[in-house]
Parts: structure tokens; C-alpha cells; sequence
């Protein structure tokens, strides 16, 4: 990924690795991924992995502290974009009661955590870039990809907000494109609890609208499309599902009015050979991302 930050040049990660071997993918799940812009593959990780991610996100926040400010996620606020390269957490707009104090505890009211546990923590960095994930790539096309951002969603029971329509290449340009999500459940994703909705084959019609971060501020380049919920198909996965997500795919999710939550880790991944970071978009590093291996 180029950086776009003009003061210094970035950092170097550490080498990648080889590539890993390709084949991970299917002809069918190729072909299923191509026609439809998403994949369901399950079962995906076993129960020790969510289990670890789980419990290792319970520690981040029993050790917040209960002092500290609460941050709703505001697109244009420094804390937001500074959490490009930090672990930061943002609640959700439900959770405030009329004078600003959170209404329920914090574990119940954090709308997620992002956007960098893959390379500050340790217990996701390594699933991360685990081979289990990184052999998906390669039959994807990448050659040089890189995680540009992670979070762990809580969609909390009764306050866990939507998502609205949208596609992940509006925030997480590269020219050319190349953002693919992977969407990972920590606990059962159903219609009651809010799971993934998307419109099966809406990666062919093009990216409709990019979000710009410039010295005019943020703001969307075109208007953003409105979509008729018929066109939409439900994704429900169970714990340990992972679903592969094209980057021009419009996708969605419903509140979470179910008195169960709906954890997820998801994060998304670019190429960095033969794509150019797009200096409008929000995420602008300081330091080179990682790759997971780099091809021959």
C-alpha cells in the first residue's frame, strides 16, 4: 500500500512471508464468490480460536477504565482517525441515557473495537495471520496483501446498532480495487440478532460512492443509493463461520432488538502490489501495513 503521509516516509514491517500454497478456495466456492460477491465458509474456525478472541477481547474491557471518556463513533473526530494504528473503542448511540452517562454496564454497551488489534494484540494478531487465513488469498488473486483495518463488533442485545447498506470500497479504496472483507462470527449471526444481509451479485454493477477525507473534510463523492430490503438475502452463520466479502458487494445489517449479542471479528484486506492506497480515504498510516507473504 502507498502512504499518503507526505512528512516522513513510513516504516518498514517486517519481510513477508512466502506464499502460501494456493488451492484453499474451491473451483465451486471460486465460482459461488465470483457470481454472488460473498462466500459463507462453514465451518471455518474451531471453538478454541473464538473462544480465545472472546476471552481475550472480555480482558481489553475489564482493563478499560471506568473513568475514562466514551466515544461515540463520529467519522470526523480526531479519535476516530487516530484509531487507524491504536485499539479504540466506540460505543453505541443507545447506550447514553439524556444526561451522557451509559445506561448499562460496558461490556454492553461497546459498539466495537477497532481498528488495529491485528497488530497490537497479540491473541489477534495471531489468528489474523494464521495460515488457516492466509491460504484463502492466494486463490483470490492477491500477491502482496495486507490487513488495513480490523474491529471487533459487539452488536450488543437491544442497543446494537444498524449497519446500513453500503460497500467496504468506499471507505477502503485502492486504485485499482482490490478490498475483500472477511467477516468472521464469534457467536451464532441470525435475523433476531442482527446477522449480515447482502445483494447477491451487486459487486458487478461498480463502486457507487467512495468516502473522501480531505482539507474539505469528509464527505461522499456522490450521493449514496438507496436499496429495497427485497434485494437482500439474509446471511446467517454460525459461531466459527467466516464470510468472504467482495469489496463492491453491498451488504448490510439490522439492529439487534434479540436480548442476545452478536460478536464478530472482521477485517479487511487490500493488495499492495499493483494497487495504490487512495490518499482520500479516512485510514492514512504512519507505518507501512504488513504483509502476509509476498508472490514470486
Amino acid at each position: 500500500m502507498a502512504s499518503a503521509c507526505a512528512s516522513s516516509p513510513p516504516t518498514l514491517p517486517p519481510p513477508p512471508a512466502a506464499m502460501p500454497p494456493a488451492g484453499s478456495l474451491t473451483a465451486e466456492q471460486l465460482s459461488f464468490f465470483d457470481a454472488n460477491g460473498y462466500l459463507v465458509l462453514e465451518p471455518f474456525s474451531g471453538e478454541e480460536d473464538v473462544r480465545a478472541l472472546r476471552d481475550r477481547m472480555a480482558e481489553l474491557i475489564a482493563g478499560l477504565d471506568d473513568a475514562a471518556q466514551h466515544h461515540r463513533m463520529v467519522l470526523v473526530d480526531d479519535y476516530f482517525s487516530n484509531s487507524a494504528e491504536n485499539i479504540s473503542f466506540f460505543y453505541e448511540d443507545k447506550a447514553f441515557g439524556d444526561d451522557g452517562c451509559l445506561k448499562l454496564p460496558k461490556e454492553l454497551s461497546i459498539k466495537f473495537v477497532g481498528h488495529a488489534l491485528h497488530e497490537h494484540d497479540p491473541v489477534f494478531k495471531k489468528f489474523s495471520f494464521s495460515e488457516n487465513i492466509s491460504s484463502i488469498l492466494p486463490s483470490l488473486g492477491y500477491k502482496r496483501p495486507a490487513i488495513v483495518q480490523s474491529r471487533y463488533i459487539f452488536k450488543p442485545p437491544g442497543v446494537g446498532g444498524e449497519a446500513f447498506p453500503h460497500q467496504d470500497n468506499t471507505y477502503l479504496h485502492t486504485e485499482p480495487p482490490s478490498c475483500t472483507g472477511l467477516w468472521l462470527a464469534l457467536q451464532d449471526a441470525t435475523i433476531s440478532n442482527g446477522c449480515l444481509w447482502a445483494i447477491p451479485g451487486s459487486h458487478k454493477n461498480g463502486l457507487k460512492t467512495r468516502m473522501i477525507k480531505d482539507e474539505k473534510g469528509t464527505y461522499f463523492d456522490r450521493p449514496i443509493p438507496s436499496y429495497d430490503h427485497k434485494e437482500f438475502v439474509s446471511l446467517e452463520v454460525k459461531s466459527g463461520g467466516l464470510v468472504v466479502i467482495h469489496g463492491n458487494l453491498v451488504h448490510k445489517s439490522a439492529e439487534n432488538l434479540s436480548p442476545t449479542s452478536r460478536h464478530a471479528f472482521v477485517f479487511h484486506v487490500v493488495d499492495t502490489e499493483g494497487c495504490e492506497w487512495s490518499k482520500g480515504n479516512w485510514v492514512q498510516r504512519k507505518t507501512a501495513p504488513e504483509a502476509f507473504y509476498v508472490s514470486s
